[in-house]
Formats: C-alpha cells, structure tokens, sequence
C-alpha cells in the first residue's frame, strides 16, 4: 500500500486494534517504531488493508477489533480522562481489564455518577457526542427551586456569556433544605447542568446521569459495565438520523 492508495490510515488502524490512541500511534510512527510489510513508516497518513503486516517494535499488531459499546455506571470520585496529571484516579483504571482499551462517549465530571458510554471506535464516539440525543440527569440541589425560573430553562439560557440551549427541567420533590429535579438537554457542554443551576441560585450536591438517548442506566450498579448488542446499536444509530 501507499499513501495514495485505498484503505485505512494505520494510526486509525492501530487505535482500533485497542493498542493506544490515534495520538500516541502518531508519536510511535515518528519515532520509527511502526513498519508496514517491512517498511518502517514515517507517516500517519499511510493507508493499510487487512492484508497489510503491521508490526510494532517488531511485533505483529492484533486484528482490529469491530465497533462495541458499552454501557458504565460512573462512580463519583473518578476523573474521565486516560491520564490526570494529579494523579487522581481515572475511570478507565477502573474498568475491568478484558474491556481493552476504550474511549469515552463525552465525560462525566469528578463528583458526577451515572450512565457513561464506552466504545473502542473513535469514530463512534464522535457520533455519538454530535448527536441531537436527550441527556437525563436526576439532580439533588441545596435550596428553594423556583418553577417558573426551572420552566424558563426550556427558551434557553445564557450564564457568564456562554449560551446555553432548551434544558427541560422539572422539580421531582422538595424539602426544607433541598430538592430533586429531573433535567433533559441535548447539549452537554462542560459542567452545564452545575453552571446553570447555580446560576438559579441552587448548590448541586449529586448529579447522576440517567440515559443518554435511548440508552439508560437502569439497574447498573456502580462499577458495573454492560455490552450493548451491536443490533441495538445499528438500530438506534439509524434512527438517530445521523
């Protein structure tokens, strides 16, 4: 094969054959570390087929495996990031280890828990993050909630100049010094539902992500990972329009 020539670029290759990131293939091809039927590569953009000998180090490479997804129930306490410069613990130490290496479907922040989707296809998860999909978050808050301002939330909202779009949010129950809600956004931008929501004058002190689209939580313990049947997959993905 060439760089002209039909097939997948080898650090897409080497990614999904769950050996490292796009990124890091990058780096081992600069460092003459990857060789295409004894050929050592000197860019990422050389195309390979499944008749390509791939070595690494001078090791054959693993076929790549097909696109998976899973289903995980984040705990609190887990950094989603690969690696965390403050040595905080990560989510993805903490999966079982026949999982191989996976990427994340958008992130969870430190104290949040919940549904969290895993897959070992970059581009799936890029799919998956650009889609139009209804994110559900049950949120406990400190203080008084204000159904009209929660209401108002459906025009959306615009906090410290980020605008914000449409979140449904509704008040589950209240006590004297907290409340449950239940939000729906499509968004999912960075620490959305804490900004807003303080913005409303109500502190979050739990935020559990209940479904994403049609995929939900359900009955997953904390820690817990389940495989979505790829049928389910391909059938949600179609009607997602995407």
């Amino acid at each position: 094969m060439s760089e002209l020539g039909e097939g997948e670029r080898i650090a897409k290759h080497m990614a999904r054959a769950g050996l490292c990131s796009r990124r890091e293939a990058e780096r081992m091809i600069a460092a003459g570390r990857v060789a295409v039927d004894g050929r050592i590569l000197d860019s990422p953009a050389f195309l390979v087929t499944p008749k390509s000998a791939v070595t690494v180090d001078g090791k054959p490479l693993g076929a790549a495996r097909p696109a998976e997804l899973w289903r995980y129930h984040k705990p609190p306490g887990l950094i989603t990031s690969h690696d965390d410069p403050q040595g905080r613990v990560t989510v993805f130490e903490s999966l079982p280890k026949d999982l191989g290496r996976v990427l994340s479907v958008g992130r969870l922040d430190l104290a949040s828990e919940g549904l969290l989707l895993l897959t070992n296809d970059g581009g799936l998860s890029r799919r998956l993050e650009r889609s139009d999909w209804l994110r559900r978050y049950r949120v406990r808050v400190y203080g008084r909630p204000d159904k009209a301002r929660l209401a108002a939330l459906a025009k959306g909202i615009t906090v410290d100049g980020v605008r914000y779009g449409p979140i449904a949010a509704a008040l589950d129950s209240a006590s004297a010094s907290n409340a449950w809600l239940t939000l729906g956004l499509a968004e999912g931008k960075n620490r959305e539902v804490r900004r807003v929501l303080e913005h409303l004058g109500l502190q979050v002190n739990r935020l559990i992500r209940t479904a994403y689209g049609p995929f939900q939580l359900g009955s997953l313990k904390r820690g817990q990972v389940a495989r979505i049947a790829p049928k389910v997959v391909r059938e949600q993905l179609g009607k997602a329009g995407r």
